[in-house]
């Protein structure tokens, strides 16, 4: 069969594309991250496709996934939509920083520097267990908070290609003092215009596999509700272990790649 793109797949290629989707919808609605971190690896073992097409692929597929589950979230009200604006706005800003420091840093420094990160991160989980009671105010000293925090995840995601959800959920809670599901709700709220802003750059450079993509994201979108609403019924000490699993998943992806790294 051939796709689109002029690409011969046969059927093993789309029921590729329709479990990474399934995955990466499931685990996006449960702790509110775009996806990334599922699809980009699974594009490459499962797929063979390579880091760049993977990124890109993976950031298409992402809009219409964060986009239900920002949805679901707003239904019952965890969504901080301004706050989400300022992440975005910063973040966009940190990824062109991010972008052009890359060759001025070696991969294998930036990713052990990510691993390290996560590992701060991972504590900071059973540190601070916020109330899902708590409320999000936003105050001009929060507002640079925001600004900040976003810059950061910007610059880490235009450096390892990594961000999003996994730095702003859990600096939300710790940081803002958010419950986890307006932390969940207001990332993937966030993650949508970064997502399109690399979308366009990435199609400019040919760097996205549309039908892929495609398949990806509609897959995607039928669990991404339901991984939402999973979340509503585990309480926050459950999902912090839940979402600590998640980060330490991705620690050690990100370090078996440092190894391998000349």
């Amino acid at each position: 069969m051939t796709d689109a793109q002029g690409l011969t797949r046969g059927p093993r290629a789309y029921l590729g594309f329709v479990v990474i989707g399934l995955t990466a919808g499931l685990l996006s609605g449960l702790f509110g991250v775009g996806g990334g971190t599922v699809i980009v690896p699974m594009l490459v073992l499962m797929m063979g496709f390579d880091q760049r097409r993977a990124a890109g692929t993976s950031l298409t597929a992402i809009v219409p996934t964060a986009t239900v589950g920002v949805i679901s979230y707003a239904a019952s009200g965890s969504v901080a939509w301004i706050a989400a604006l300022i992440l975005a706005a910063g973040a966009v800003v940190g990824a062109q920083v991010g972008s052009r420091l890359m060759p001025r840093i070696s991969q294998r420094a930036l990713r052990w520097g990510f691993v390290a990160f996560l590992l701060v991160v991972l504590v900071s989980l059973f540190v601070v267990i916020p109330s899902r009671e708590s409320v999000f105010h936003l105050t001009g000293l929060s507002g640079v908070g925001l600004v900040l925090v976003g810059v950061l995840t910007g610059v880490i995601a235009g450096l390892i290609g990594v961000g999003g959800g996994v730095i702003i959920v859990p600096a939300l809670m710790v940081i803002f003092g958010t419950s986890d599901l307006v932390a969940k709700g207001t990332s993937l709220m966030m993650v949508i215009p970064t997502a399109v802003s690399g979308t366009i750059g990435n199609l400019r450079h040919r760097n996205v596999d549309l039908v892929g993509a495609g398949v990806i994201g509609l897959s995607a979108c039928t669990m991404t509700a339901l991984g939402a609403w999973l979340a509503t019924l585990i309480d926050p000490v459950t999902g912090n272990t839940l979402f600590a699993v998640y980060i330490v998943a991705i620690a050690v992806q990100m370090g078996i790649k440092a190894l391998r790294t000349r």
